[in-house]
């Protein structure tokens, strides 16, 4: 049986904001099937990469690369807004189109060298992907790739990302 993930992902205009067309994964999510499916094919994507860890960007993105980990048998992690990670953190601060935003990891999250893949439900702008490629970096990282469910083509946020780019989905607006 083939699964057209298309059709599990809901389309909410005017959210979060009027004029934006937000992309919700959860009814993708509350699919079995097709969630399984798309699990499946985020796998087939990066595996190639051969990572070693999984960076799961704050929040959606955990949910992504926590089973993708499992099913990789590889390392998961989590790339969280400041302050809400316990213990010593390392955090890389970033330019938004109005003000500046910061994100965090654990100290101890990444071993020098190890292959990583950033991992998101969508990838818009690329600025936290971006921001998320240049911490994993800086802390000595090698990052091998990114994956996301959902491409939003006309933002060309794959242009800002150092890394290989995988998208299980594309839409242009």
């Amino acid at each position: 049986m083939t699964i057209d993930l298309r059709d599990h992902i809901r389309q909410i205009p005017d959210f979060p904001e009027p004029g934006i067309l937000y992309y919700d994964i959860a009814t993708l999510l509350a699919h079995s099937d097709a969630w399984a499916a798309a699990v499946d094919q985020l796998a087939e994507a990066i595996q190639p990469h051969e990572p070693q860890l999984l960076a799961g960007i704050e929040s959606r993105g955990f949910l992504v690369a926590a089973p993708l980990a499992f099913k990789l048998g590889c390392g998961f992690m989590m790339v969280r807004k400041r302050g809400k990670l316990p213990g010593p953190t390392v955090h890389h601060e970033y330019a938004l189109e109005y003000g500046t935003d910061t994100i965090e990891i654990q100290a101890d999250a990444v071993v020098s060298g190890q292959r990583v893949v950033v991992l998101d439900d969508l990838l818009a702008t690329g600025g936290t992907a971006e921001a998320t490629v240049n911490l994993l970096r800086r802390v000595g990282g090698d990052v091998v790739g990114t994956a996301f469910i959902i491409e939003l083509t006309a933002l060309n946020g794959r242009a800002r990302i150092a890394a290989p780019v995988s998208a299980l989905l594309s839409y242009d607006t």
